[in-house]
């Protein structure tokens, strides 16, 4: 590749990267929106976790239509449909707000999460095409930065622009006349709608962008696939990586969703600086990623896949034991020890597919289907006995994530391949 070729790709590649910090801005807005609106619509738990389930669900039923769109239509109308579909969700948050309407809110999280499921299955293949082949990784780990970049900025941002930091207790609110509960109940919701407005014009201003970039598309065309849906079950380390990702993003959501409630029923931390909090953790979390990166290049991947399970357990478990603020900061740590989770499961579980890998890597991203299911139980078990037994709930899930490291990717032998066959 030339020079001038490469200055070509710079732009596509930026705008590319900013894909990356899109979706993990607003996914992680999501822990401030489920104390915020359990708020603001009078939710119990359970019901507030409901938010998770509408993300998660979207990309459940998302991750095929996605990635037929980008087999037939390519990657830049792809992403330009995600796009569109994050706007949209954005926008519905202003009447959403305006009535004050929970069934809204979720659809609006529902259509933002089907634009980012459009986004996440083309922007990890796709920002490989933009430069080198032998430079790709490189790349990818770049982008992956401004993911990282995301996740931590977003709890800050949401703390300083949606909570209010006005907590009544349930008997101060039954204490309020009807008009004072109706006011503060409205302004608490009308919160979110200049965020999101702007969110929706910067994800809008983006599109443009790319609508008018030439983009590459040459790795879209005749990229067939002889796998089929059945025969990518026969790969054992496929069917482990599919459990320890459904329960690996099930245990990530509860960990993060909860947190502010967490914090305030622990160690009476405001929500305002509740969320300051898990930005800091969200911090580490990026960290995290650089760290685990580094220690890959010398522990095998699956074994410090459980070592870092069995890290999240022990802080998980001592969490939930304790109270005061070493409760919340031994809650922080566990982001650190998740950043390399997700990509790690995913590398293992499509590793040695060959013709099923296509498919395979689909199966694999329609498995955080878990962030919809377990906040729920989470949500359930708060509600029946309080937040910080809850976080038993991820302690459960990352027993399997250490099973899938320590033995679960293993494929099977050639032997027993051949004789499945």
């Amino acid at each position: 590749m030339t020079d001038i070729q490469g200055k070509k790709l710079l732009f596509p590649f930026i705008l590319v990267t900013s894909l990356f910090f899109l979706w993990a801005f607003v996914h992680n807005l999501e822990p401030i929106l489920i104390p915020h609106l359990k708020k603001a619509c009078q939710l119990s738990d359970f019901q507030s976790a409901l938010i998770d389930s509408a993300v998660y669900l979207a990309y459940f039923l998302m991750a095929l239509p996605a990635g037929f769109v980008m087999k037939k239509y390519g990657y830049k109308k792809g992403i330009l449909t995600g796009l569109f579909l994050y706007a949209a969700g954005a926008l519905l948050f202003l009447p959403a707000a305006e009535t004050r309407t929970y069934a809204l809110f979720l659809t609006a999280l529902f259509v933002i999460a089907s634009g980012c499921a459009f986004l996440e299955t083309a922007a990890n293949p796709y920002v490989t095409l933009l430069g080198k082949p032998e430079t790709g990784a490189m790349r990818l780990n770049l982008a992956q930065a401004f993911n990282g970049f995301g996740a931590f900025i977003a709890p800050y941002a949401g703390g300083l622009w949606i909570l209010s930091g006005v907590e009544y207790s349930s008997t101060e609110l039954k204490n309020l006349s009807p008009l004072a509960l109706e006011q503060y109940l409205q302004s608490e919701a009308d919160a979110v709608r200049l965020p999101y407005l702007i969110i929706a014009v910067v994800v809008l201003a983006v599109a443009f962008l790319i609508l008018r970039t030439p983009m590459p598309e040459s790795a879209v065309s005749g990229s067939g696939s002889s796998g089929s849906l059945f025969r990518s079950f026969r790969h054992r380390q496929l069917r482990g990586g599919i459990l320890a990702q459904f329960f690996y993003v099930g245990a990530q959501v509860c960990v993060t969703s909860f947190f502010i409630r967490f914090a305030g029923h622990a160690s009476d931390i405001p929500e305002k600086e509740a969320a300051f909090w898990l930005s800091m953790a969200m911090l580490g979390f990026m960290a995290g990623r650089f760290a685990g990166t580094y220690l890959l290049r010398f522990i095998p991947a699956g074994k410090l896949l459980a070592i870092y399970s069995l890290a999240c357990m022990v802080l998980l478990v001592s969490a939930s034991l304790l109270k005061g603020e070493m409760a919340v900061r031994l809650l922080m740590l566990v982001p650190f020890f998740e950043s390399i989770m997700f990509p790690t499961i995913f590398s293992l579980a499509i590793k040695d597919l060959r013709e099923d890998t296509e498919m395979g890597s689909s199966l694999v991203v329609m498995a955080i289907a878990g962030g919809a299911f377990f906040p729920l139980v989470m949500g359930y078990v708060s509600d029946v006995l309080h937040i910080q037994w809850a976080y038993l709930v991820p302690v459960i899930c990352f027993v399997v994530v250490a099973w899938y490291g320590w033995r679960g990717h293993t494929p099977e032998s050639l032997t027993e391949t051949s004789l499945a066959g």
